[in-house]
Formats: structure tokens, C-alpha cells, sequence
């Protein structure tokens, strides 16, 4: 199966000898990537794991995120931050006794963030957010196109990096036959990077159902570091999960992440 096959891979490559690389800028580019709209591309693979999902919590899923990352200068004092989230799905028995691969829906947003910090030390971004009708299953898929708006706000201060990221989207088209989507998300992050590029990192992902007027509330805390493999600039992390707060389709106790990043530098 394609996740195990990069798993194992990620893996791997995280075992062989690694280039001797002790410069300074590994830190800085370990805060860079804690930093949801620096101009630094970066295309993540974040790879989860959960279970007890559905009526009888007998369903569980993996899910590989691909999160592509990447900066662009309008001028010489903004940048616009494209984010992109393509999951790449595989679950059992979370609907009756069937399983499911394929893609599910994209979330694609756009951040305008000034190139500066303000005088205060805050980090900025705001712009759209849209949800893409790209599940390859109707069981992947929430059926419906969405807009909203999105922002993030953190302050980076000595090795913390600590804000929040969030967004707001409703269905605008899509299968008639599907619920509508009026949800939003909430990611309030903390982490610590240390001199030697290791960052701790906690973070909540939740999201809230307006229409059905429920809490999804997966709890991650994960430790990544910054390295290099051959002439390749990569992170590597991996950490747990809770789900303090789910809906009955959601999973619920706890799970896990691996995380394996290429940075690509200017």
C-alpha cells in the first residue's frame, strides 16, 4: 500500500549517516518552518494515524497530507503564501464493513503577509481559503465547493514561536443530495526550537460544525529537527495525537504523526 511503502521510505532516509552540518542556520531555518507564512518552500508530508472511527469505533484510517508550501513577491514589502492540503486517504470499516482509497477534498489558501514583522513583533497573513470538490469517493469527499476567509497571526520571540492560524468556510455548490459546509478551523500552535534545530512543538486542530453544531478537537504534540541528508535540506518529526473532543464519525482516543519535509530554501 502507498502509505506503508513511504513510510518505510521516510524512514530509511531518516536512518542513513547524515553530512556532517552544524551551522546556525539550521535553527533559523527549523523557526522558519514553525512559521506558517515564511518565504521558505517547503513540501511537507504529514502522515496520521487514527482509530476508533464511527458508530461501533471499530473504523480507522490513515492519512497522508501533502502540504506544498510556497512563497511568492508581489514587491518589495508583501508576499502572498500559497498553502495547499491534498489528503491522501485510506480507511476501514468507518462506513459499515468497506474500505476506501483515494483523495479527499483540497483546502487551498492564500495568505498577503507583509514581508515585516509590525512594531510590536507580530507576524501577519490574511486572504481566501477555498475548499475543492477534489474527493475521488463520495465517502472522501464532502460533495461541495466552499469559500471563506483565513488568517494567521504568531510572534516569534528568542526560540518560541506561538499564534494561530484559522479559518472560515461555507459551501457555495456542489451535490445537492450532500450536507452543506459551514465550518470553521481553529489551530492555535506553541513551539520551542532549540539552537541545535530540534523544535517541540503542541498545537490543537479543531474544527466546528455549524450546521450540525459539533467540536472536533484533535490535540498533536510533535518533535521535529532539521538536517541534511546528501546535499538535501529536510525535516524530519513525529509525535502523538488526542482527540479531546469528537463527533461520532470522528476518532476518538489517540493516534499518531510522522512528518517528513523538504525545504527548499531562496
Amino acid at each position: 500500500m502507498p502509505f506503508y511503502r513511504l513510510f518505510l521510505m521516510g524512514f530509511s532516509l531518516a536512518a542513513l549517516p547524515l553530512s556532517s552540518w552544524s551551522d546556525e542556520g539550521a535553527a533559523g531555518l527549523a523557526k522558519q518552518l514553525a512559521n506558517p507564512v515564511a518565504a521558505l518552500i517547503s513540501v511537507p508530508l504529514q502522515l496520521n494515524y487514527d482509530e476508533n472511527i464511527g458508530p461501533a469505533d471499530d473504523g480507522s484510517r490513515w492519512t497522508l497530507n501533502v502540504q506544498p508550501v510556497v512563497p511568492m513577491e508581489i514587491n518589495s514589502d508583501w508576499n502572498l503564501i500559497s498553502r495547499t492540503i491534498l489528503p491522501v486517504i485510506s480507511q476501514d470499516d468507518v462506513i459499515s464493513n468497506e474500505s476506501q482509497f483515494g483523495i479527499g477534498d483540497v483546502v487551498q489558501s492564500l495568505f498577503l503577509s507583509p514581508k515585516e514583522p509590525t512594531e510590536s513583533g507580530w507576524i501577519l497573513g490574511v486572504g481566501p481559503a477555498f475548499l475543492l470538490k477534489t474527493g475521488s469517493e463520495d465517502a472522501l469527499s464532502a460533495g461541495k465547493w466552499g469559500i471563506g476567509p483565513t488568517a494567521v497571526a504568531l510572534k516569534q520571540d528568542g526560540g518560541w514561536t506561538y499564534g494561530a492560524l484559522a479559518n472560515h468556510i461555507v459551501s457555495i455548490a456542489g451535490d445537492s443530495d450532500r450536507a452543506d459546509v459551514d465550518s470553521t478551523f481553529l489551530q492555535p500552535f506553541l513551539s520551542y526550537t532549540t539552537s541545535s534545530a530540534v523544535t517541540y512543538t503542541i498545537n490543537t486542530e479543531s474544527t466546528y460544525d455549524w450546521e450540525g453544531e459539533q467540536w472536533n478537537v484533535p490535540v498533536n504534540a510533535v518533535v521535529s529537527k532539521v538536517t541534511k541528508i546528501n546535499n538535501q535540506l529536510i525535516s524530519v518529526g513525529a509525535g502523538v495525537r488526542y482527540w479531546a473532543e469528537s463527533t461520532e464519525q470522528s476518532p476518538e482516543g489517540w493516534g499518531f504523526r510522522v512528518i517528513f519535509t523538504l525545504l527548499l530554501p531562496k
